[in-house]
């Protein structure tokens, strides 16, 4: 795991190169790598990532184009994308839940009131992948929801085989997830996200 910037970590990290163009003078350039929330407009970039990484292994996507513009409308805050040069790499989408355990519903809704927060999906660009990309995503995410008063823990379901990926992340496994999605059984896991005020003080929060 990266060590904990003294920077918030929300900010944009730019990467410059060390030689200067000819004449002295700065080219106006994208990021080289920039964590961000998530907005309608990126709806269609998470689609396109989303559909490739999950169709080929279950058969259908967590999330339908639908589905991403209305979490990226209530709650995009709860979203955080990494770009590369401007272009989105890996991403993850959650969205508020208010019950103990997470049931069919919380597939589809937000619940503004809750303090859990339910991520549906983190998935990363199939040219990116095997770089350890999405076990920083995820850390950096978690980061990022110590920053907001409403998440006490996150919860996401997932398949078996993904456990030791998210136990690594921090991630506890809880059991059998209520949750189906046709012939698909899943593993509930957890994560607080409280009791880490030193981290809080130190994030730029």
């Amino acid at each position: 795991m990266p060590a904990l910037s003294a920077l918030p970590f929300l900010k944009p990290v730019q990467l410059r190169s060390p030689r200067s163009p000819p004449g002295g003078q700065r080219r106006h350039t994208l990021p080289a790598s920039e964590f961000r929330c998530l907005g309608p407009g990126d709806a269609a970039s998470v689609f396109e990532i989303e559909r490739e990484a999950f169709i080929s292994v279950s058969g259908d996507c967590p999330l339908h184009l639908d589905e991403i513009r209305h979490f990226l409308n209530l709650c995009p805050e709860l979203s955080l994308g990494w770009f590369e040069e401007g272009r989105l790499v890996a991403f993850i989408i959650g969205s508020l839940w208010d019950q103990e355990r997470l049931s069919q519903a919380a597939l589809t809704l937000h619940k503004p009131q809750g303090s859990a927060v339910h991520i549906h999906v983190l998935a990363v660009h199939r040219t990116v992948r095997q770089q350890g990309k999405g076990s920083i995503l995820m850390w950096r995410y978690l980061q990022h929801l110590r920053c907001l008063p409403c998440a006490r823990r996150a919860l996401l379901m997932c398949q078996p085989f993904l456990v030791p990926f998210y136990q690594k992340c921090g991630f506890q496994a809880l059991g059998p997830c209520q949750v189906t999605v046709g012939d698909l059984a899943f593993v509930e896991m957890q994560h607080a996200v409280r009791g880490h005020a030193f981290m809080r003080r130190n994030s730029g929060c």
